[in-house]
């Protein structure tokens, strides 16, 4: 089978195709034929560094699938061949996902929302649940909270607002001015233009921030939350300096890092199959440039999210 594959670290002129041994299901996975697959930064940090988050070499990159069950092996009921699924296999091991099949436990995926093509569900899984389990599982967003979504345009940005107004929640975002309309497009019920006034200034008691952007946002964001309030890091663990200036105010602050879910992936189905959650495709690029779907994403200046397409 086409895979991506790097044999080395560096930059996106590292990923190259080859032929590939194409893997086969082992007890409890299926195999996967891989349509179309999601990009994120993760992917191009690892290839950076050369290796997965656990430190394990990764000679092929990618985690965000779609495709059709191709196979399954022993002891899978779930699923059969001619099942269309979407997917987040195996985070945050490597998982291979920038080829044209892919195996792991049944579990890993979900059944793909009616509706959609393959391109749109492969740019859901890491994104999406990102955002979910952040909001829902860490945050524990309700009707009637405030919620501040940072880089609202960006890829786990976009649907974290969205995810949060199907809660119930009032959603203030923040995006550049050229990003704005986009932004409340999604259902924000206020965007904050981030290059010309500091976001901590202009908003204030809010119950939940989502930060996707470090550095001194964390610490800056804690003005806009009210005591008690919830506040979550996608990026990198809270530095001490906000942990104490949180605990002072009772507010609870923490990194969280995305795990593989199939129960959060058959709710986030639910919600585009409602019509209350979907995926902004920036770009979209074939399998053999995903050199140039890298270089794309590095630039940080997209809207939404970053989509291979493998097969037809």
């Amino acid at each position: 089978m086409r895979a991506i594959v790097q044999e080395e670290p560096g930059g996106p002129e590292v990923l190259g195709l080859a032929e590939v041994e194409r893997p086969e299901p082992g007890l409890l996975e299926i195999l996967v034929r891989v349509h179309a697959a999601g990009v994120n930064p993760t992917d191009w940090k690892a290839r950076a560094r050369g290796s997965s988050m656990t430190g394990v070499a990764l000679p092929r990159p990618g985690f965000d699938v779609s495709g059709v069950v191709e196979a399954v092996g022993p002891g899978v009921t779930l699923y059969e061949p001619g099942d269309e699924v979407f997917g987040m296999p195996r985070f945050p091991h490597p998982a291979g996902a920038y080829a044209e099949y892919v195996t792991a436990p049944a579990r890993h995926f979900a059944r793909k929302p009616a509706g959609i093509d393959h391109v749109h569900a492969a740019a859901l899984p890491l994104a999406a649940l990102t955002a979910w389990q952040g909001l829902v599982d860490t945050a524990r967003v309700r009707a009637g909270q405030r919620v501040l979504v940072h880089a609202a345009a960006g890829g786990v940005g976009h649907l974290a607002v969205q995810i949060a107004k199907a809660r119930g929640a009032y959603v203030i975002g923040t995006a550049s001015e050229a990003k704005h309309e986009f932004v409340r497009g999604l259902g924000a019920d206020e965007v904050v233009d981030y290059t010309k006034v500091d976001f901590a200034d202009v908003v204030r008691d809010v119950d939940v921030v989502l930060d996707a952007v470090g550095g001194d946002y964390g610490l800056r964001s804690l003005r806009t939350l009210r005591d008690g309030g919830v506040l979550v890091s996608f990026l990198s663990p809270v530095g001490d300096d906000v942990l104490a200036a949180a605990g002072k105010r009772g507010i609870r602050a923490g990194w969280t890092l995305v795990e593989t879910d199939h129960a959060g992936m058959k709710e986030i189905a639910v919600l585009v199959e409602e019509g209350r959650l979907r995926a902004e495709i920036d770009s979209v690029f074939p399998l053999e440039e995903a050199a140039k779907a890298h270089e794309r994403g590095e630039t940080g200046r997209t809207t939404g999210k970053i989509v291979l397409t493998v097969a037809g």
